[in-house]
C-alpha cells in the first residue's frame, strides 16, 4: 500500500492524500523545470533525486568544470515567503553532509570545483516557472 494511502486509511481523510500528491507534483514540476533550465545553458545533469538514508539531493549538475548540487524549492506564490526561505540552517547543514556523501560515492568527482545552490522556482499566473539560483555557503 502506498504511504499516502496508509495516511488516508488511518485518518479517513482523503484530503491528506490529495494535498500530498499536489505537493509532490509541484515539486516534480519544479525539478524538471530547473533541469531543463540548466540543460538550456549547456549543463549536463549528472544525477537526479540521489537518495541515501540521510536524505536526497535533487540535482547534481556539471557545467564549466564545476559540479553544482542543487536543492529545488518550488512554490505557487511568495505569499508565505520565497522558496529560498525554506532553506533553514539545519537544512543547509544536512545538504552539506549529503554533498560529502555523494562525493564519497563518486570519488572521481572529488577533484572538481563544487557549489551548493538552491534553485528557487515560483510559478507565474500563466503556469510558467520563474527560476533564480542562489548559492548556499559550503
Amino acid at each position: 500500500m502506498h504511504a499516502d494511502s496508509d495516511v488516508a486509511a488511518e485518518t479517513g481523510d482523503t484530503d491528506v492524500v490529495v494535498h500530498a500528491d499536489r505537493r509532490r507534483t509541484l515539486g516534480a514540476f519544479g525539478e524538471a523545470a530547473v533541469a531543463a533550465w540548466y540543460r538550456q545553458r549547456g549543463a549536463t545533469i549528472v544525477d537526479r533525486n540521489w537518495r541515501v538514508r540521510e536524505g536526497e539531493l535533487d540535482l547534481v549538475v556539471f557545467q564549466r568544470g564545476r559540479l553544482s548540487f542543487v536543492e529545488v524549492k518550488t512554490r505557487r506564490s511568495t505569499r508565505f515567503g520565497s522558496p529560498v526561505e525554506a532553506i533553514t540552517p539545519a537544512k543547509a547543514a544536512r545538504l552539506r553532509r549529503l554533498v560529502g556523501l555523494w562525493l564519497e560515492h563518486h570519488p572521481r568527482s572529488r577533484r572538481r570545483a563544487i557549489e551548493l545552490v538552491v534553485a528557487s522556482v515560483t510559478i507565474d499566473a500563466d503556469g510558467r516557472p520563474n527560476i533564480a539560483v542562489v548559492p548556499i555557503d559550503m
